[in-house]
This record gives C-alpha cells, structure tokens and sequence, in this order.
C-alpha cells in the first residue's frame, strides 16, 4: 500500500548506518486533468475552490477556481497545486479529437446511441418545482428521453389533488409524483393521502425525500461541506442555507444564482443522496410499466 506519509525517517540512517538526511523527500507530484468541479488549492496563495473552466489567455492556460463564497480566481495551469492533500501537475483537461460516446448514461444506465427521443407516452412524472426538474433532467434526461416520458412541474403538493383531477389518471396513464419532505405526519404526506383517494387504485404513485429541499439531495461533499447546515424552523430554508454557506442571500436572483452552483456541481448519480435515486427510479419504472 502506497504510504503518502512516506517511511520512517529515522529507519534508512539506523538500517543502513550512513549519514542519510533528516528531511523526508518531498512527495513527487502528479498529473491531474483540471475537469470541472475539481477541488484544488493553489499552495502559493492559499486559495481553495473549485475548477469552473480552463481557458488560454496570451498564450498561458489558465485554470479559473471559484471558491465557497461564488468568487473566482485564475491561475496558470501546471505545478503549485494540491488535490486531496497531494501535490499535483494541473494539466488542461482530457478532450479526444473522436470523442466516444458515454457507456453509462448519468444515471448510470447503459446508454442508448443513435435512437431518436421516443413520442412521449400518455403517463407523466411530476415533481414539485423547477430545482426538482433540473436535477431530474441533469441526471436522468437520456433515459426519460429514451422512454417517452415527460417530467412536468406541479408547483407544489398543495396542488396535487386538483392536478389529478384534471388529469384523469388511467392504467395507460399514469403519474408519478416527487415529493419534498415525505416523511410520516408531515403537511405533505397528509396532501399526498389525501390525493390519492380520489384517483383509481394503481394509476398514481407518490414518493418522495426526507429533505426539506431537493438541494438537499446533492452530496454536502461537492460543495466543500461535510454536512448540510441545520436551519431553524420558521427561518425561509433557502435564504438560511445561503447565510449559513456564506453565499449572497438578499435577493431571489441569489437564490437562482446559488442553485445553477449547486447543480453545476452533479456530475451524474453518485453526486445524489440514495434517498432520492432510488425514489425517482421507481417512478421511472412505475411510468413505463
């Protein structure tokens, strides 16, 4: 096993007798390519945050890093950095002249090459809002697309009774519905009951996450974070969640803004909570039955 502390600095002089330095060799740095979302720290300055491009600027490649705070810095690309308390080579990221296409989708299905999206079925999945959307988009888009099915926008619970009725919810059309904070004796789970007695047996599923927001869902490991934030009850979630982080908080644009940062960091489904993977594939998998 590689020991990146490296050996005993005492053993080469008492193994060997010689007159062997003190100093421990300084770790060899390593190739990284500088891909997006990639947390470095430049070593000069001290400044740690994520990859957001790289770009050639009079003929030096810079990498530009955004930190916790949304700012962002350039540095030129090379040695100077530290990944993972390692120090590395920052090298422009990997691109193929013949790009091949992903064997996995970002929901980590095999992907389907070549295939036309297909007419989108009668049965719907909805989701609460457009955060919710965009994450399902990002990570389960191809194979919705693949499917047929569309994911529409209910703008919330309280309105999932009246959208029922007015979509009449068949055997051949289905609706699945994601929830935010489904969780036994909540609002949301009183609504969600009560909907669903006024449809057919079989013809809706509703399932749902424990977190009160679907940005919740996101690893708290890709913001830089070893946990999400607690915010007190009664406290406007998102703007506590922005304050707590540090982030701008006094406007809906800053909400926005925070919430483009947040999904710019998804890479595919590994970046999610399985609290809300195995929700949404099982309303997939309801849909298309």
């Amino acid at each position: 096993m590689h020991d990146r502390y490296g050996s005993d600095v005492l053993s080469s002089s008492s193994a060997g007798g010689g007159a062997a330095s003190h100093h421990r060799a300084r770790p060899k740095a390593r190739p990284q390519a500088a891909e997006p979302g990639l947390v470095v720290e430049e070593v000069q300055t001290g400044w740690v945050g994520a990859v957001v491009r790289v770009e050639k600027s009079g003929g030096v490649h810079l990498v530009v890093l955004e930190d916790r705070a949304g700012r962002t810095r350039s540095f030129p690309l090379g040695p100077g950095f530290w990944v993972d308390g390692e120090p590395v080579l920052l090298t422009p990221p990997v691109t193929s002249r013949a790009p091949q296409a992903p064997a996995r989708t970002a929901s980590g299905s095999v992907a389907v090459h070549g295939q036309r999206a297909r007419v989108a079925r009668g049965s719907r999945i909805w989701v609460e809002g457009k955060h919710d959307a965009e994450l399902v988009e990002k990570v389960w888009g191809d194979d919705l697309r693949v499917e047929g099915v569309v994911v529409e926008m209910l703008d919330g619970v309280d309105n999932l009774a009246d959208a029922l009725a007015e979509f009449r919810p068949t055997p051949e059309r289905r609706v699945g519905v994601l929830v935010d904070h489904l969780v036994p004796g909540s609002k949301e789970q009183r609504l969600a009951d009560a909907a669903l007695r006024t449809v057919p047996a079989g013809t809706v599923l509703v399932l749902g996450h424990p977190y009160v927001d679907v940005w919740q869902a996101v690893r708290a490991e890709r913001l830089g974070l070893t946990a999400w934030p607690v915010i007190e009850r009664g406290t406007e979630w998102k703007r506590g969640i922005l304050r707590e982080l540090g982030w701008p908080a006094s406007s809906q644009e800053d909400v926005a803004r925070a919430w483009k940062r947040i999904l710019r960091s998804v890479r595919d489904y590994r970046d999610l909570d399985p609290a809300l993977l195995g929700r949404v594939e099982e309303l997939i998998d309801f849909v298309t039955a």
